[in-house]
Order: structure tokens, then C-alpha cells, then sequence
């Protein structure tokens, strides 16, 4: 989907000045460390535990193969560091709550990770059910955080959709896990 003109202008906020390039791409480039942060701590719990506890889980019969993951999810968080970025640089009134709402789904991303692969060692079932509930959490998160951005910019609304759609179909999987573990 290309971006409307209204997309690659910024809109003024009370200054009547958009922001730099130099600002502009700092901004982008803070946005995709922070999304590629919490793609790497999540890293952390799964390395060992991919080969480990999840080799012989009883997995759902519809669960991709493992290398098929480190692809959607770089492209999921590309999407998620450059819709907070289209929001952030539109300066509207709701810019605030919206990126509030972005972080905290940021957060609970990053929690659900280890706690799915990293305290099953520990806690058994019970961490796959706490995982559940995190990502469920995490789906009404990105919803509220797409409700916020699309009227701010739809293009960034619409870039969550398939974080969205993504985390449904996870959220499937860790229930599977979850009731056959």
C-alpha cells in the first residue's frame, strides 16, 4: 500500500514546522531498535528451549516449521516500529495515548516470550496457561493500540493488521500447547 501525501508530510503542531529528516529518521531508527530489543530478549528464552522442552511438544497439526517464525516476525515488528513512527511524527492531539498503548503492548510482547519457552522448564502447564493469558492480553493491546493509530494515520493502522491477525493464529497454537502439555 503506498502512503497518501498526507502520510509523507508531516502536519503541524502548533509550529507549523514538520520535523527534520535528521529528526525524522533518528525517530524511525529508535523505533526499530526498540522493536528489534524485544525481538532479541524474547531470542533469549527461545534458543535453548526450541531444541530443548519445544522439540517434543505435542504441537497443533497446523503449526508452521520453526524457521518460518524469524521471518513473519521481523516483518511483524518492521511494521510495528514504522506504524508508531507514522503516528509519532503526525503530532496529533491523541499521539500520546496512542504510543502509550504501543508501549504497552510493546511490554507484553516482550513478556510472553519467556514466558512461554522459559518457564516451562520450571512450571509446566501452568506457564503455557499464564502465556494465554498474555497473549490474550497482548491481542485486546494491539487492538486498542490499532484504534488509536488509525485515526491519527490509517497506514499505520492498517500495518498492525497482520501483527493482529498473527497473534490470533499464536494465541491457537499456545492454546494447543497449552490443553495437550
Amino acid at each position: 500500500m503506498q502512503p497518501n501525501r498526507e502520510e509523507l508530510s508531516s502536519p503541524p503542531d502548533g509550529s507549523g514546522q514538520p520535523y527534520s529528516v535528521r529528526v525524522q529518521a533518528a525517530v524511525l531508527a529508535g523505533f526499530l531498535v526498540a522493536s528489534f530489543l524485544v525481538a532479541g530478549l524474547g531470542g533469549f528464552s527461545t534458543v535453548d528451549n526450541v531444541d530443548g522442552w519445544y522439540a517434543t511438544a505435542d504441537k497443533a497439526p497446523w503449526s508452521p516449521p520453526n524457521w518460518l517464525f524469524g521471518p513473519v516476525w521481523t516483518l511483524l515488528y518492521t511494521a510495528m516500529a514504522v506504524a508508531a513512527w507514522l503516528v509519532w511524527r503526525k503530532r496529533a492531539p491523541k499521539t500520546r495515548p496512542a504510543l502509550t498503548a504501543y508501549a504497552v503492548q510493546l511490554g507484553l510482547n516482550l513478556a510472553w516470550t519467556p514466558v512461554f519457552f522459559g518457564l516451562y522448564p520450571a512450571m509446566g502447564t501452568a506457564a503455557l496457561w499464564l502465556a494465554m493469558a498474555i497473549i490474550v492480553a497482548l491481542i485486546a493491546a494491539v487492538t486498542v493500540t490499532v484504534l488509536y493509530f488509525g485515526p491519527i494515520s490509517r497506514t499505520a493502522g492498517l500495518l498492525l493488521l497482520p501483527y493482529i491477525a498473527w497473534l490470533v493464529f499464536a494465541s491457537t497454537l499456545n492454546w494447543w500447547a497449552a490443553v495437550h502439555n
